[in-house]
């Protein structure tokens, strides 16, 4: 799936809070949290729009997720 410009600069934008948040484990600080809503609304998105292209590769996914629990 290609990105548009607008979505690559705000994934590219967003990631390095996302890094952040990953290492330390928590919300360090309350723009972080801002921006981890920003990022979880932009993956959100992202995800519709795979799934619309890929609805098998999604229900695989989700069916291998439950057996592997």
């Amino acid at each position: 799936m290609k990105l548009d410009v607008t979505t690559f600069r705000q994934l590219r934008r967003l990631a390095p809070v996302l890094d952040d948040i990953l290492n330390a484990g928590e919300v360090e600080h309350p723009d972080q949290a801002v921006n981890l809503a920003a990022l979880a609304q932009l993956c959100s998105k992202l995800f519709d729009k795979y799934h619309r292209m890929h609805p098998d590769e999604i229900e695989k996914a989700r069916l291998e997720a439950l057996e592997s629990q």
